[in-house]
């Protein structure tokens, strides 16, 4: 499981984020309490735009551990992109009462450079 999961790491560091959550899904199936390929796994669902399997790795993440103000913060950004905005402001404010900063909001734009 290790080697899968470094192997994943690298998809995921080298920004081909559908492809290391496709690797990570079985791993975080088969180890459902490994907090880091929970974690990797919700970052990866996040960053490639997958929003609800993101929204519910999100809450497995915090079903782990509640005071994990990252993942209160990243879920919130999630069903923001949702259109919840009533449901992020929750997990914002849980955020911040544990230290974390609201993120800045993300410029998504692409120039066709980007699509060559």
């Amino acid at each position: 499981m290790y080697e899968d999961f470094q192997r994943a790491r690298m998809f995921f560091d080298a920004k081909d984020y559908v492809t290391a959550a496709r690797l990570l899904a079985p791993i975080v199936e088969d180890a459902p309490r490994n907090r880091s390929a929970v974690e990797l796994l919700a970052r990866a669902y996040f960053h490639s735009a997958q929003l609800r399997p993101a929204e519910r790795t999100l809450r497995r993440l915090l079903d782990l551990d509640p005071s994990d103000g990252w993942a209160h913060e990243v879920l919130a950004r999630t069903l923001e992109r949702q259109n919840r905005p009533g449901d992020a402001r929750v997990h914002h404010n849980l955020a911040a009462a544990m230290g974390v900063a609201e993120a800045a909001p993300v410029d998504v734009s692409l120039t066709a450079a980007d699509l060559a």
